[in-house]
């Protein structure tokens, strides 16, 4: 339950490029299909899971990893952003537990919500 915690608290700020290191994360099989940056590091969607990478420490060099896998999302809600609300939010009901994720303004929400259900539905 405490990285459910965790992950709430990240925020998304914009699409990247996949990050050439993500290679060494994946399984046979899997494939990166879009990545986010986050405060410290990024999250990249797979065609099997979401990680999500928190850079530690004052270099950097150290980071903790997040794996969620697809088949564990029970359900999600998205929230495009309003007026006076800068930020979308995604949430997912998970076996682990209940998981925020705000949206910046460079993150499409709609390709994001489109994103997690051919993920969902394909597995």
């Amino acid at each position: 339950m405490e990285a459910a915690a965790a992950i709430a608290a990240w925020t998304f700020t914009s699409a990247i490029p996949i990050p050439q290191d993500v290679g060494e994360l994946l399984v046979q099989g899997e494939e990166p299909i879009a990545a986010f940056k986050t405060f410290r590091d990024s999250a990249v969607f797979t065609n099997r899971r979401l990680i999500v990478r928190d850079a530690q420490g004052m270099t950097g060099k150290k980071f903790e990893m997040y794996s969620l896998p697809y088949s564990a999302i029970n359900m999600w809600s998205s929230e495009n952003a309003g007026k006076l609300d800068l930020n979308a939010e995604l949430e997912l009901w998970t076996r682990a537990g209940h998981i925020k994720v705000k949206l910046g303004k460079g993150v499409d929400i709609r390709a994001l919500d489109r994103l997690i259900a051919q993920c969902v539905f394909s597995h």
